[in-house]
């Protein structure tokens, strides 16, 4: 089931079929029952595998493996979406972990982006919008958010690779959701201090050496203390991709088409990406196994939030 799905055991993925299937439509001829259905779109996001060779492991045609992938990321997108929440800001304080209580009480989010490859636009204008001057490949980019205590709490939409990281923060709604007196983590490239100090809160990122031949002291501990705990957003990234790895392989570009019914509707890739944080947040947090108590040597578990 680990392998296979990403899901820790046997109990989680019934309780995760039992939780969409609520409001999963009916449909009048299945090839395959609705576990099954689940299982073979699990194993397409955790393991990227073809939808020939998953036709032929599930006995059905390759065009009924992509309409049943299509429905169940549909459903699960819009069922599993709570689970990407922004904690009240006493439960954040009430768990928070021992290496933030000392210079970062205040930390309510870590931000950081990560892209992820798509194949080359034959639109001229898609392919310069996708362009990655950092990655040298065309890609698609996201924000994301995690609390002190690992989960993940704000997902971005896709935009183009080219968009630099204060554009899309400023643009994707993560400033809505800070407080008076909130504090923010984030890497050096996120030159958003006037943005976030037009909600009362603070930003503090890692301090420049641009223009200085050194960090004096105070700077290269502050340096220090700020990666030390920033280190955990780049961890949950690479967890991400290293669970469910559709994320780590080239895309093709039909995923990021934006479906049009009468209505805007996300693309795929923003479901996909949505459905793959959320069910990370249902496993357990990656600070479980960074956190250890050195005096007892028992494994200190932070409230998943």
């Amino acid at each position: 089931m680990k392998f296979f799905t990403g899901l820790p055991n046997l109990q989680t993925f019934m309780l995760l079929f039992s939780f969409v299937l609520s409001v999963f439509p009916a449909t009048p001829k299945q090839s395959l029952k609705p576990a099954q259905e689940l299982l073979l779109t699990l194993m397409k996001l955790r393991l990227n595998l073809s939808e020939e060779f998953l036709g032929y492991l599930f006995g059905i045609h390759q065009s009924t493996v992509s309409r049943v992938f299509h429905r169940w990321i549909h459903v699960m997108a819009s069922r599993l979406h709570p689970l990407i929440l922004w904690p009240e800001r006493e439960d954040l304080r009430r768990s928070l972990p021992m290496c933030f209580r000392t210079f970062f009480k205040n930390c309510v989010s870590i931000i950081d982006c990560f892209e992820v490859f798509i194949e080359r636009p034959s639109d001229l204008k898609a392919r310069a919008q996708t362009w990655s001057n950092y990655k040298q490949h065309n890609t698609i980019k996201f924000l994301i958010s995690i609390t002190p205590q690992g989960s993940i709490s704000f997902m971005s939409k896709a935009w183009g690779g080219r968009v630099t990281d204060k554009h899309l923060t400023e643009h994707s709604g993560f400033l809505d959701k800070l407080l008076p007196g909130d504090l923010v983590l984030a890497d050096r490239g996120f030159t958003i201090e006037d943005s976030v100090g037009l909600f009362c809160a603070e930003l503090i990122t890692p301090p420049f050496t641009r223009g200085k031949k050194q960090l004096s002291r105070k700077e290269i501990e502050s340096a220090r203390e700020i990666s030390r705990v920033r280190i955990h957003v780049e961890r949950v990234i690479g967890m991400l991709r290293q669970k469910y790895t559709i994320l780590g392989s080239t895309l093709p570009v039909s995923l990021i088409r934006v479906e049009q019914n009468g209505k805007v509707e996300d693309s795929l890739i923003d479901k996909i990406v949505l459905t793959c944080c959320a069910l990370c947040n249902m496993c357990e947090s990656i600070l479980h196994f960074i956190y250890n108590d050195r005096t007892n040597k028992k494994k200190i578990t932070p409230k998943m939030l």
